[in-house]
């Protein structure tokens, strides 16, 4: 084990959060009205009592936006992980589907499933987690591998729901926030550390993304009132719930 360098740390970050901030604009910048629209639930909108354009549109925007930085954060939080951990423990991202992390440490090898937060999947997706560790500890175990196996859901912010990240949750151990930061670079004070170089040239960035948005917002809007408003400017609920949930729907040129 090395002790963390710190400032390699926040270099890699400070280099690297520019990626994060292309990739959302870059999502931004490709989303079409009607793709946003088959993904929502006209009966919700109706329910709320929307009756504009724009409160529509920035609605499914705010929702899809908030799901995809999620993930897109995620994967980038992913690489500062690996990357912190090869400079300690020498781990490597590990070439076992499902397993994110794959490093030694006080005469175990970790096998860790990285995501964003706790709450990230459902009874279908974390027993696919829980057969993917199993499938990883046969192999290893017929490859001759040395030391016991220890797999981890490793959670990049949040506290697990027992209070107790050493808990055992059948065949993995669960570590959210502090303790996977910890457990991962051998520094319980990491996950507070990190949080200031994140911020680098952020106030740049998202202004850059506001002017994006707010264009994205003008024109979908007007998309909207053409293709789903009638003359007098009222949401055309029919066509709507037509172009949503019927067969009969129309393709769209645009």
């Amino acid at each position: 084990m090395k002790k963390l360098d710190l400032k390699k740390a926040t270099l890699f970050v400070k280099q690297n959060i520019g990626e994060f901030h292309q990739r959302r604009l870059e999502t931004l910048i490709k989303i079409k009205l009607r793709a946003v629209l088959k993904s929502k639930n006209p009966y919700l909108f109706k329910a709320k009592n929307v009756s504009s354009a724009n409160e529509i549109v920035e609605g499914i925007l705010n929702a899809f936006l908030s799901s995809s930085e999620e993930g897109i954060f995620g994967n980038w939080l992913e690489r500062l992980a690996i990357f912190i951990n090869d400079s300690v423990y020498n781990g490597r991202k590990a070439g076992i589907e499902g397993i994110d992390l794959d490093f030694d440490k006080e005469g175990h090898r970790y096998l860790v499933s990285i995501k964003s937060g706790p709450k990230w999947g459902n009874a279908s997706q974390i027993k696919k987690m829980c057969d993917q560790f199993e499938s990883a500890r046969k192999r290893l175990a017929t490859s001759g591998g040395k030391g016991s196996i220890i797999c981890v859901n490793g959670c990049c912010y949040g506290k697990s729901r027992l209070q107790s990240e050493y808990k055992s949750k059948g065949n993995y151990y669960k570590y959210c926030g502090k303790r996977f930061w910890e457990l991962i670079s051998g520094d319980s004070d990491l996950y507070i550390k990190i949080i200031e170089p994140l911020g680098h040239e952020a106030a740049e960035k998202n202004n850059e993304f506001k002017i994006s948005y707010g264009n994205l917002v003008n024109r979908l809007t007007k998309e909207f009132l053409e293709d789903f408003c009638m003359k007098d400017g009222s949401i055309d609920w029919e066509k709507l719930l037509v172009f949503n949930s019927s067969f009969e729907t129309t393709p769209s040129t645009r």
